[in-house]
């Protein structure tokens, strides 16, 4: 006989409503915290508290998810070591994507970026924060539990915790080596998870650059209702 799902239970929303005098000026303050976001190659070695880094799981953690799941898994890498093991094997696996994989309209795109096979922020940013997607969940006597819209939930929590490592001065670039395997090798995972994105921690370094880039103007990204209406005039500049 199939069960009936369970009920579903509430509670008071616990909600700050700010004066709508107040909404602009903290819509503006923070888009210009953000406004200044980068993404950085060249970090220091000097090591931040790990509570940041565990504050913004935390906040990567209260992300919305496809039936409340949470299909994801943050693993801290601080051990010189296994850093060390990752920029190896990414390495191995950049080398020959930049040589025998990326079709040249992808290496086009790349070129202004600079980059190449080589990954030393790897090894120097003092944590990698490897981020999992559970494909299914494990239940009771280890019954698979279906997850729903992983990719997607999986990819606003990496976006609120860019966010957050940002807002308190850190910074990060997203990495995708392909395949990477090799990281639930490494760091022991169960074979539900899979590897979604790489992400060096740290502090900028002294004298650190960054590619001369621009973000698309506003009225490039938005559309208000059928279109006949334009939005206004902010820019973004990167």
């Amino acid at each position: 006989m199939t069960q009936s799902p369970p009920k579903p239970r509430f509670v008071p929303l616990e909600f700050y409503r700010v004066q709508p005098e107040d909404l602009a000026p903290r819509a503006k303050a923070f888009y210009e915290v953000m406004n200044r976001r980068r993404s950085v190659r060249d970090f220091s070695p000097e090591v931040p508290p790990l509570e940041c880094i565990e504050y913004a799981i935390r906040t990567a953690g209260t992300a919305p998810s496809g039936a409340h799941r949470q299909p994801w898994k943050f693993v801290i890498v601080d051990d010189p070591a296994i850093r060390r093991s990752i920029r190896i094997a990414a390495e191995r696996e950049e080398k020959e994507s930049y040589e025998t994989r990326f079709p040249p309209e992808w290496l086009e795109a790349l070129a202004p970026l600079g980059t190449d096979y080589r990954k030393p922020f790897l090894e120097i940013a003092p944590y990698l924060v490897v981020v999992f997607k559970e494909s299914y969940g494990i239940g009771e006597e280890g019954r698979k539990i279906t997850n729903y819209y992983v990719n997607e939930s999986v990819g606003i929590a990496c976006g609120f915790f860019i966010a957050a490592l940002h807002n308190m001065g850190l910074a990060t670039v997203t990495h995708t080596p392909n395949p990477m395997g090799f990281l639930s090798q490494i760091l022991h995972r169960p074979p539900n998870e899979k590897p979604y994105i790489l992400l060096p921690v740290g502090y900028p370094a002294d004298g650190a650059r960054v590619p001369d880039l621009t973000r698309k103007p506003y009225d490039e990204i938005v559309q208000m209702n059928d279109g006949s209406h334009s939005g206004g005039q902010l820019t973004a500049h990167s």
